[in-house]
């Protein structure tokens, strides 16, 4: 697949230069977690915690793969360095990355490529940590068997050296000796990465807010019968919690502001009987109790499920909780490091609710044309009568106010 072989000096520095790194997408997770289960030495099951999957890519061949995971909770090299009491490193250690497997594939060979994808991937890895779980990482940590390996990527891409661990892993909820002691790198993320991490008076909002959620009987029944239409995938049998308690628990947390499976397995759980009700979730005969979907159950069951199908049932229940009177904001953005399959950029336009910031609907923009071409297929479905509709400039176009004010019965607001 990645057939370079040994390249000439002049090709492998044009393949260093112009290597590019990008989180995976979610229909290539399953290849990249194959490819890492049979290249990289530890095999590969799972990643621990908050996590992050990347590729390096050149002119769309794979090239190398990162996997970042939730840091070791004890290593002494570490926290002398920072300078962490048991106290402050709980509250400070999601701060911390854990580079937990790195491969660069068997038949890339390239001088400096490990270093080059190292300090591409640093540049990036708190900005993608921040809109996926809603923090930043201050400082990298990474554990290299010096049996195997001396780490020189690391230390050429600026990771400094700390000492050895002692040679226990965690097993469940022990710790068992096996022997074999790495070498503890780390790599701040900023200059005072330390100091920050060792500040017990700064104050760090490691979470996005999870609020909770007043949703009516009506609202929650026309939830559950928009979300209806989404099929079920799993096997009849085993099968513990209603496909419509999982999906409506997930939308509710994210609206919520949850962001990740474990986020949205806990604002279930903090959900009061009465909503556990509304949402028809499952319950327990022995306890008589409404009981919310586990982390796993949700996980396994939203990472199946078809994602447009879950985009159109969103749609179909905001348009029937829309009323009329409402000003519907028209906007097209390009999505940051989204790619169509010939590497172009993705946009999307969007219609959506100005008081509410929820969005309606939304079209992807060809690449060979321009939003005044989307217009019309993207506010077809919207019942917009009464409603007063903004656009910015690009739109001042005379069909389409005609098509706002005569066919949707729309007022019109032109922006620059």
């Amino acid at each position: 697949m990645n057939d370079f072989g040994d390249k000439g000096q002049t090709e492998a520095r044009e393949l260093v230069n112009r290597v590019e790194l990008r989180l995976v997408r979610a229909v290539e997770r399953e290849q990249w977690d194959r490819l890492m289960r049979e290249h990289h030495y530890l095999g590969f099951q799972s990643l621990i915690g908050e996590s992050l999957r990347y590729v390096a890519v050149y002119e769309d061949r794979w090239l190398a793969l990162l996997g970042w995971a939730a840091a070791a909770l004890k290593c002494k090299a570490r926290d002398e360095w920072i300078g962490w009491t048991p106290t402050l490193k709980l509250k400070h250690l999601p701060l911390v990355a854990n580079n937990c497997r790195f491969l660069i594939l068997p038949e890339v060979k390239a001088p400096n490529l490990a270093s080059r994808i190292l300090a591409l991937n640093l540049k990036r890895l708190s900005d993608d940590w921040q809109a996926a779980y809603g923090h930043p990482i201050r400082l990298a940590e990474t554990f290299v068997d010096p049996q195997l390996f001396r780490g020189v990527c690391y230390r050429a891409a600026g990771w400094i050296f700390l000492g050895y661990t002692r040679g226990f892993a965690k097993r469940h909820d022990k710790y068992i000796h096996h022997g074999r002691i790495k070498s503890v790198f780390v790599r701040p993320l900023r200059p005072d990465a330390a100091k920050i991490l060792a500040n017990p008076y700064i104050q760090l909002e490691l979470k996005p807010m999870i609020t909770s959620m007043g949703l009516s009987c009506n609202n929650a029944d026309l939830l559950l019968k928009a979300l209806l239409t989404i099929p079920d995938s799993r096997m009849a049998r085993g099968i513990r919690h209603h496909r419509l308690a999982i999906l409506s628990i997930a939308i509710c947390a994210i609206i919520c502001g949850a962001r990740g499976f474990d986020a949205i397995a806990q604002w279930g759980k903090a959900c009061s009987q009465k909503m556990l009700k509304r949402l028809r979730c499952r319950r327990n005969p022995k306890t008589k109790l409404y009981e919310s979907p586990s982390e796993p159950s949700i996980r396994r069951f939203l990472q199946s499920v078809n994602a447009q199908a879950i985009d159109l049932a969103l749609m179909s229940w905001t348009q029937s909780m829309m009323g009329t009177g409402a000003a519907i904001a028209i906007d097209g953005k390009t999505l940051k490091g989204a790619r169509t399959s010939d590497g172009r950029q993705v946009k999307l336009l969007s219609a959506f609710l100005h008081k509410e910031g929820t969005v309606l609907a939304q079209e992807q923009v060809p690449p060979t044309t321009n939003e005044i071409t989307v217009v019309r297929k993207l506010l077809d479905p919207l019942p917009m009568e009464g409603s007063v509709a903004t656009l910015d400039a690009l739109h001042t176009q005379q069909e389409t106010a005609r098509y706002l004010v005569e066919q949707k019965k729309s007022g019109l607001c032109l922006h620059c």
